[in-house]
């Protein structure tokens, strides 16, 4: 009997354990190049003197980068197969880095950011997708815990290796590029050798689309997002404007300290993912939301009273609930989301995460640029906080309506 588009479902292969772990590594390589530039921000704003406001413009642009590859790359990997995504993603990455090497006006930061934004777009959904088709069926929990943690470990490990760089080696908004350069050709090897098949049929519906989840799977989307958002805005919040609170309001603007900054955010990102993986995905969607509500609420406090102990704490308890709400969506979609929707499915849960990322911390930039950094933080930390309990909120109400393992 002839099996019609719609059911066709991605041919799931089942490697060895090794594999899962090696095809996470393309996620890791394009995350390093997601956060690399900014300790080096402070370098850059000096050098073409733009403000606060602008700063998080052009931070914002990866974010609508990310989105616009967002709308497209879920249903072609569905479609067409995971590498036919993957290395043209590697390969737009491999052109930002040569572009952030080379910047020298706000206008190049903005192409390499919205180029990073799309490769960033296109490994979030057929990257992570890839990992769950390696791992089989049989090991879609852990799928979902190592690309989470590759994306997390990625984020954390690019502003690290260039605050280290820049400090310690010439040519400090060039040296971190080139050798990330280097880890985006190996990722380019892992791709070509990853044991993927390509999808048994050509689907069904426009090529291009605000990405989404079967009919039934609507509400561990929601779930996902309601957590996963505020995690991941804070995250980005600290990112933006994390160097401009060292150097403004802390008095320092090493990019050693500015790089372990958001080293320690996402290290912690990575390990409460190991931490809490046999929970109940309940309990780790709760605690990632009571984990960004107080990560703001101690951000609020480290710009009204200029403690660095404060922002590192905030920013760890921010890594936190951005790592238990993406851990938590992604375990929900790989669930219930069968192969042949399951990089659309992330694409997803990614658009639902991403475009407040984006809003929120630009509104925040120019209102500080307004009122001054102190109040503009108060403002923002203040609002997501709330936003993050009105999400764990959202979790418990429906665990009453209907179970969720």
């Amino acid at each position: 009997m002839r099996t019609s588009t719609s059911q066709v479902v991605l041919t799931e292969t089942t490697a060895g354990v090794r594999w899962v772990w090696l095809a996470a590594w393309p996620v890791t390589a394009v995350f390093v190049l997601s956060n690399a530039a900014t300790p080096l921000y402070v370098l850059w704003q000096r050098e073409m003197g733009f403000s606060k406001g602008t700063l998080t413009v052009v931070f914002a642009c990866y974010i609508a980068g990310l989105l616009g590859s967002l709308l497209v790359s879920g249903v072609v990997s569905d479609r067409l197969g995971r590498k036919p995504v993957l290395l043209p993603a590697l390969g737009l990455a491999l052109v930002a880095c040569l572009v952030f090497a080379t910047a020298g006006s706000v206008a190049a930061l903005i192409v390499a950011r919205l180029c990073t934004g799309v490769a960033v777009g296109a490994v979030v959904s057929a990257g992570m997708a890839a990992v769950t088709d390696v791992a089989g069926p049989a090991r879609r929990r852990l799928a979902a815990l190592v690309a989470s943690c590759a994306m997390v470990f990625g984020a954390g490990v690019g502003p690290l290796l260039a605050g280290v760089l820049s400090e310690t080696l010439p040519a400090p908004t060039v040296t971190v590029f080139v050798v990330e350069a280097v880890l985006l050709w190996s990722a380019v090897v892992v791709v070509l050798r990853m044991p993927v098949r390509r999808p048994g049929g050509a689907g069904d519906g426009a090529w291009v689309r605000v990405p989404g989840v079967p009919r039934g799977a609507g509400w561990q989307l929601a779930l996902g997002i309601a957590v996963f958002a505020p995690g991941i805005t804070a995250t980005s919040f600290v990112l933006s404007l994390g160097p401009s609170l060292l150097s403004g309001l802390l008095g320092t603007g090493s990019r050693i300290v500015s790089g372990a900054l958001a080293f320690a955010m996402f290290l912690c990102a990575t390990g409460v993912q190991f931490a809490v993986r046999r929970l109940r995905r309940r309990t780790v969607l709760v605690a990632g939301a009571g984990a960004t509500a107080l990560g703001m609420l101690t951000l609020v406090v480290a710009v009204h009273s200029g403690s660095v102990a404060a922002l590192g704490g905030a920013a760890v308890l921010a890594g936190a609930g951005q790592g238990m709400g993406q851990l938590g969506g992604l375990s929900l979609l790989n669930s219930t989301v069968p192969g042949a929707r399951l990089a659309e499915a992330n694409a997803a849960l990614n658009v639902g995460g991403y475009l407040p990322a984006g809003v929120l911390p630009v509104s925040a930039g120019y209102l500080s640029d307004a009122v001054g950094l102190t109040a503009g933080a108060t403002v923002f930390g203040t609002a997501l906080a709330a936003l993050a309990v009105a999400g764990g909120g959202l979790v418990l109400w429906r665990r009453r309506v209907e179970p969720v393992e």
